[in-house]
């Protein structure tokens, strides 16, 4: 739907589908085709070949605030699935930050792979040797979920996201 003109802040836009990066506002106040896909993150500097890392703090102290003031009930957000707080129990990652809900106890993180030549479920990453290891022979990009959860209330929500770039990709390209 390039060039439909909608408008947001006062300025016209056009969105695209597409690897396409995000043009400044041109003289008559447009701005460029941005794509929301992972091929147009590229370029993140750090240990791992990013592509794009999505933080959801914000959302995650939305959903606190709502349970704080007696809009969201525990049953709510306390939900974790049982393999969720497995794994939490057994191979997350401790943190020193106290869980939001119940304030007992300090939120684990847990981090899943999703890519070509991964289960359909996913994959358990143990941490960031593991991730290594699997992006080097994954044969594209791995989506990677690093899950924030409570073992003992089950509050669990999504911490942030992060595209990694699989090693026999680069190589082809």
């Amino acid at each position: 739907m390039a060039g439909d003109g909608r408008r947001v802040n006062g300025r016209r836009i056009r969105a695209a589908v597409g690897p396409v990066a995000e043009s400044p506002p041109a003289a008559g106040g447009t701005v460029g085709a941005v794509s929301l896909r992972p091929e147009a993150l590229r370029g993140a500097p750090g240990g791992l070949p990013t592509a794009g890392q999505v933080n959801y703090r914000l959302a995650r102290d939305a959903v606190v605030r709502s349970f704080q003031k007696g809009r969201l009930s525990r049953l709510d957000v306390c939900d974790a699935h049982p393999d969720l707080v497995r794994a939490a129990r057994g191979v997350g990652e401790a943190t020193s930050e106290r869980c939001p809900i119940c304030e007992d106890t300090n939120v684990v993180l847990v981090s899943y792979a999703f890519g070509p030549g991964l289960p359909a479920s996913g994959r358990c990453v143990t941490g960031e040797a593991e991730l290594r290891r699997v992006a080097r022979g994954a044969a594209g990009d791995l989506a990677c979920y690093v899950v924030e959860v409570c073992p003992e209330c089950r509050w669990n929500h999504l911490a942030h996201t992060i595209v990694v770039s699989g090693q026999r990709r680069r190589a082809q390209a």
